[in-house]
């Protein structure tokens, strides 16, 4: 991680552009009396010294997921009311963002997700968080208004309708963007979609509507996720992808085949190992078809493309971004290299503790996590290293109507050779185990609650089990059951 001192260097350079030079004007004055106490708290008021937020003790940028449960934890402790700001480029407060793939692409007969049902906490089992929360609780939030400068010597952001505002502490949380074809090549025809935020989602649930063929570009999460809600409008769907079959970051070929055969089974069409050449536009303007790199063309009225994402670092890069992972590099407590100043949720490079490496994770599970772990770390002595094991889930085919709804579950780390188990009529298991018998990740789909409780207590305890007793296992029940004994086992060790 980059020093303090080098991150200085580098705003020394920044602080010469028109807009950090801005930020000083309006920030120098004898009005602005800044009074430092152990909580960086300012006496001063917005009407007084030229900056724009009541609030200025602690500020969230970005008002996605990990910025929702930051603000509840700020609250538990009695720290929000008068003293936090949150600046979000969204109109709305944040929500749990995993729905707009899910429930909020429904059609309109099979209740579709909406707000304000799904404001976080509610996917934790918290409480719903509308603007009148905020309110309520004193939290100072500035709607469709992104930050766009930054200095962190005079400690200001500007954001794009020129507001400057003054900070104490602040929490990175910017989130991700939709990586995007290029323009140049039809990636932004009318009925190309990309899915980020309720805008984005409102935008394809409109083109879904009058729909006759949907292309997903995209075998990942967001694609095979937007393909399932399609079929629940019983439209002609293609997903195309460039590797052999789905999900390639996380399922074995064996396991992809299940799901894939359960898609085709759903009416979805599948071409692998396909690139995009180009998207092109009908007589009226929006798009018509895909070429193919191959020459071949693919109708489609509607596209929506799932080629991954991109961590939002700007204004941010002089704090200090990751090399290899990209995000803004944190410390196990999620520290940057500045003082007073911290990273949270996808933006986030943070020690993953148990497999000793930088990560980036792009998941609602760690938003979640890391914005309490923050907040806890800045508002009390806690010391903890975050110790984060990777979990990732989806849940698709659950509108009404369908013939069989898929939810699984993956915890830890998948790597080392696979035992698969189970038939997929309806549970399916595959257990990673390493060159040592331990057991590094554990994947079930359609497990009860207390199957699924077992998982992250398997991952994260990684005990060495018989690999010729789990291939031997006639059911997934008891392939768990024999993880379980290896786990209890380890214990009594």
């Amino acid at each position: 991680m980059a020093s303090a001192a080098a991150a200085a260097q580098c705003f020394s350079s920044y602080s010469t552009s028109p807009a950090t030079w801005a930020l000083r004007q309006r920030g120098s004055g004898a009005a602005r009396v800044l009074q430092l106490s152990s909580r960086r708290s300012f006496s001063v008021s917005a009407a007084a010294d030229g900056f724009d937020n009541q609030n200025r003790e602690y500020v969230i940028v970005g008002g996605g997921n990990a910025a929702g449960y930051a603000a509840r934890t700020f609250v538990d402790h009695g720290m929000a009311d008068g003293r936090l700001c949150i600046v979000s480029k969204e109109p709305v407060p944040p929500y749990e963002r995993p729905a707009l793939t899910k429930g909020y692409l429904f059609p309109p007969e099979k209740k579709p997700a909406r707000l304000p049902g799904f404001h976080t906490c509610v996917g934790s089992g918290g409480q719903r968080q509308t603007a009148e929360w905020y309110k309520e609780n004193g939290i100072e939030v500035l709607y469709e208004d992104p930050v766009v400068a930054f200095d962190g010597k005079t400690q200001t952001l500007k954001t794009s309708s020129g507001k400057i505002l003054k900070y104490g502490s602040l929490i990175i949380s910017t989130g991700c963007e939709a990586s995007r074809l290029p323009e140049k090549i039809g990636g932004k025809l009318p009925g190309v979609h990309y899915i980020r935020d309720v805008a984005d989602a409102d935008s394809l649930v409109s083109s879904l509507g009058s729909a006759k063929k949907v292309l997903v570009i995209g075998g990942g999460y967001i694609g095979m996720e937007v393909a399932a809600a399609a079929c629940g409008w019983n439209l002609d769907t293609t997903i195309i992808f460039p590797e052999d079959h789905i999900m390639p970051r996380l399922f074995t070929p064996s396991l992809a085949k299940k799901y894939e055969d359960l898609y085709q089974q759903n009416g979805v069409k599948f071409i692998k190992g396909a690139l995009i050449d180009k998207l092109e536009a009908g007589s009226d303007g929006r798009v018509s078809s895909a070429v193919l790199k191959d020459g071949s063309v693919v109708e489609a009225d509607t596209v929506i493309v799932g080629i991954g994402a991109k961590p939002v670092v700007g204004p941010f890069e002089a704090v200090g971004v990751n090399p290899k992972v990209g995000g803004i590099e944190v410390d196990s407590l999620f520290r940057t290299s500045v003082p007073g100043i911290f990273a949270i949720g996808d933006v986030a490079a943070f020690p993953l503790k148990m497999y000793n490496r930088i990560a980036r994770v792009e998941h609602v599970d760690h938003a979640r996590k890391s914005a309490h772990h923050c907040v806890e770390t800045l508002l009390t002595s806690q010391t903890k290293a975050y110790d984060y094991l990777p979990y990732f889930y989806s849940r698709v085919f659950e509108y009404e109507g369908s013939s069989r709804k898929i939810w699984w579950q993956f915890y830890g780390d998948n790597v080392g050779e696979t035992v698969e188990v189970g038939n997929f009529d309806p549970k399916i298991a595959t257990f990673w185990i390493d060159s040592d018998s331990r057991l590094k990740g554990v994947f079930l789909e359609s497990g009860t609650s207390e199957e699924f409780s077992l998982l992250p207590q398997l991952a994260k305890s990684q005990p060495i089990v018989d690999k010729s007793k789990l291939q031997a296992a006639t059911s997934v029940e008891d392939a768990l059951e024999i993880a379980r004994s290896s786990l209890q086992a380890g214990a009594s060790v």
